[in-house]
């Protein structure tokens, strides 16, 4: 007897029967139709499938949900994968997985493919969405397999199979096409009712780059064409808010091939909105009881080796010799951190320290994933790490958890918490990780705090709480996160004396709350759409006159409006007032202040909004007034003021 969620009573297991076959019994014939797999356990299985006779429980897997959606973007990548090959069948195939909002296939194929490319592919999608093909799942020996990519000389798919230790591998096919997948899929091709073509791009085989360059084709798929449409108008914000083009419209940062890949330039107008994010994490560490650290950027060889960082992260790392001594140039800080606490000796007394560095560090990252301010290999870390005693670990994780909830909550974040494990390659005993991996889930169960589990992500040395920032587009960044650590601890034998008058060792957080200072700009350019708040905007104002008559007034309002700790510009240039308040516009800036002959008559200024609102005429005194009354609306939920970052 199988029980099937939804339905009101059991359905008796027949030897054999499918997973279509079950739900027909239980679920009503509309229903069936939304229904694209359904779940036993921990498996998913195609509708044709035969169930396990061990399944108790059937859960149907509806279209439109998250694993329905995953089976969509699937079945979909090996349609477009079949159009490929048919299109261009001198090209390879390798792997098409379904991500978030979408899929890709990566092809080895002698040429990128171009827009027009995609559109002969769409089309040729459509011929088979329309034929409406059924998916059949193929099992077989992984000889038989082997012989069917033989064939068709996919060396990429006989690759894949040499590293499988299986007897026996699932192919699927559709048509013509034949894969090489464990599924499940759709029904059909039919089901495919939303679907579109994104972008192209190149990836190495394997992220490898020492492996072939392949094009990958990006694209998406939802339930429905109402859905498909709402996501389409979000990537087109997402372009708009693209933070490599408003960098240079903005003239916050650039990137030169002179100065290396990775390594990103910051503009006086992005070099201050760093100067403006730094001064506060500086004011709200010491608020928190953290001490400013700093370490160097270079440390011997056999400290890496000590750490672990030499066998686990070495490829990551930069190297250097000095005077025939080997020197890693640092990718992280805690190293330096340890070395500051094991500098004298400690009382259980001393503990909680809290250990805080904007420190500078470097990795080694590959040229292909790159990308603008969110994936450099020179940044700036608002690293911590806090050394406690065991009974005190609940405690300062909550601490960090409670202080990424202020910040994000500053800068108008909505975001998701994931619990990430042990990964294969790891140091450690299996006792400090269970330890360390208890104490993080039970500071979030005490703070009532939803989170999944990210199996396997954890860093090499300890469990960690991912915190992943929601934006405006409602899309998901890594920035803060919280490691638990016994292992480093004991590796450089860190100690504190007991109230007893034994030795005992401390646990070590590593943590961030913005994370790297370069990617976390990256995200609030585009999460703001460069229209900084007026607390974070490197010009808070721009002051403009009508004719050159307002010239020296406004210089004057401007030196009046500086010694008040206001950020601004002024334009007197000989230009129509409409021109430069465009521009004004276009550069985002918060406030517009315009003086004429009635201005100056008035000793005061015209006051715009960026949005094109008209506050009207003001004194300068109250155009300060309104400018800090701005700054400070986001502090309000924290109790502060912006007054504390000066």
């Amino acid at each position: 007897m199988v029980k099937v969620s939804g339905a009101p009573e059991e359905i008796q297991l027949s030897t054999g029967a499918t997973c279509r076959e079950i739900l027909s019994k239980a679920l009503s014939g509309k229903k069936i139709k939304e229904m694209v797999a359904c779940r036993c356990g921990d498996r998913l299985y195609d509708l044709s499938s035969q169930v396990d006779e061990h399944c108790e429980v059937m859960d149907p897997v509806p279209l439109s949900s998250l694993e329905g959606l995953k089976v969509l973007r699937h079945s979909a990548a090996h349609i477009m994968a079949e159009a490929v090959k048919a299109l261009f069948p001198s090209a390879k195939v390798t792997i098409g997985p379904d991500i978030e909002h979408g899929f890709y296939y990566d092809f080895d194929f002698e040429r990128p493919f171009t827009p027009e490319d995609l559109e002969k592919i769409e089309a040729r999608m459509s011929e088979s969405i329309s034929k409406d093909l059924p998916f059949e799942r193929l099992v077989m020996s992984m000889d038989e397999a082997k012989k069917v990519f033989l064939k068709l000389n996919e060396t990429y798919k006989l690759e894949i199979l040499d590293e499988l230790e299986e007897d026996q591998v699932s192919l699927y096919k559709h048509g013509d096409f034949i894969d090489l997948c464990r599924g499940p899929h759709l029904p059909s091709t039919g089901y495919v009712k939303a679907c579109k073509l994104t972008s192209v791009a190149g990836a190495y085989w394997r992220g490898d780059e020492k492996r072939p360059m392949l094009q990958r084709i990006y694209g998406t798929a939802f339930a429905s064409q109402k859905d498909l449409k709402k996501h389409l108008t979000r990537l087109e914000e997402a372009r708009k808010r693209d933070h490599r083009k408003l960098g240079v419209q903005l003239d916050l940062f650039s990137f030169s091939e002179e100065a290396g890949p990775g390594m990103p330039l910051f503009h006086p107008k992005g070099a201050l909105i760093r100067t403006i994010l730094e001064d506060f994490e500086r004011k709200e560490h010491l608020r928190r009881g953290y001490h400013v650290v700093q370490g160097p950027q270079i440390l011997r060889q056999e400290l890496w080796e000590k750490s672990g960082h030499y066998d686990n992260y070495r490829e990551n790392m930069y190297f250097t010799q000095i005077d025939e001594q080997v020197y890693g140039i640092k990718p992280m800080n805690c190293l330096s951190h340890m070395l500051i606490y094991k500098s004298r000796l400690r009382s259980y007394r001393d503990l909680p320290l809290r250990y805080f560095e904007l420190g500078r560090v470097h990795r080694h990252e590959k040229s292909g994933v790159l990308h603008g301010l969110l994936r450099v290999r020179e940044f700036t870390q608002d690293d911590a790490h806090i050394l406690c005693r065991p009974d005190q670990l609940q405690q300062e994780i909550t601490g960090v958890v409670n202080f990424v909830r202020d910040v994000m909550g500053l800068f108008g974040f909505e975001y998701v918490v994931e619990v990430s494990t042990r990964p294969e390659k790891s140091i450690g005993s299996g006792d400090a990780w269970e330890k360390s991996t208890n104490a993080l889930t039970s500071a979030l169960d005490a703070l009532d705090m939803p989170y999944g589990i990210n199996p396997g992500d954890g860093a090499f040395y300890g469990p960690k709480i991912d915190i992943k920032l929601k934006d405006a587009l409602d899309r998901k960044w890594q920035c803060a996160t919280v490691q638990c650590d016994f292992t480093l601890p004991e590796r450089f034998d860190l100690t504190y004396t007991g109230e007893d008058g034994q030795k005992y060792r401390p646990v070590m957080l590593h943590r961030v709350v913005l994370g790297a200072i370069e990617r976390f700009m990256g995200v609030l350019i585009e999460h703001y759409g460069g229209a900084f708040p007026t607390w974070l905007a490197p010009v808070q104002a721009r002051l403009m006159n009508i004719t050159d008559v307002q010239s020296h007034y406004i210089h004057e309002c401007a030196d009046e409006l500086r010694q008040k700790g206001i950020r601004i510009e002024v334009d007197d240039r000989n230009e129509k007032l409409g021109y430069k308040v465009r521009e004004a516009q276009m550069e985002k800036i918060p406030y517009v202040l315009v003086a004429g002959d009635q201005e100056v008559a008035n000793s005061g200024l015209n006051v715009r909004l960026r949005g094109g609102r008209s506050l009207g005429l003001m004194s300068i005194q109250e155009v300060a007034e309104q400018i800090f009354q701005d700054m400070d609306e986001p502090f309000k939920k924290g109790g502060l003021s912006y007054r504390y970052l000066y």
